[in-house]
């Protein structure tokens, strides 16, 4: 498929996921929408097809972050691997 079919595929405007919570963490996302700086700041020139791409990013960004936190903090839902006593 090429991108011309592509763009004609994408039917809506995909829309901007800022939420104005413009500060960017540790990694250089923002912590409001988790784009990276040239994400954000190239975002009205993105054709429809790289923005929906962007924002897939932005979902995995977010869901390992959410993860990364769940383990410092103690809530990580791996069990604890079981030690069988030899003696």
């Amino acid at each position: 498929m090429n991108k011309n079919m592509r763009e004609q595929l994408q039917l809506f405007e995909v829309d901007n996921p800022c939420i104005n919570v413009c500060e960017v963490n540790n990694r250089g996302y923002c912590i409001g929408c988790m784009r990276s700086r040239d994400e954000r700041f190239y975002w009205h020139q993105l054709s429809g097809s790289d923005k929906s791409k962007v924002l897939k990013l932005c979902q995995q960004r977010r869901r390992r972050q959410a993860r990364d936190k769940a383990r410092t903090n103690g809530d990580d839902d791996t069990p604890e691997p079981q030690t069988l006593e030899l003696f």
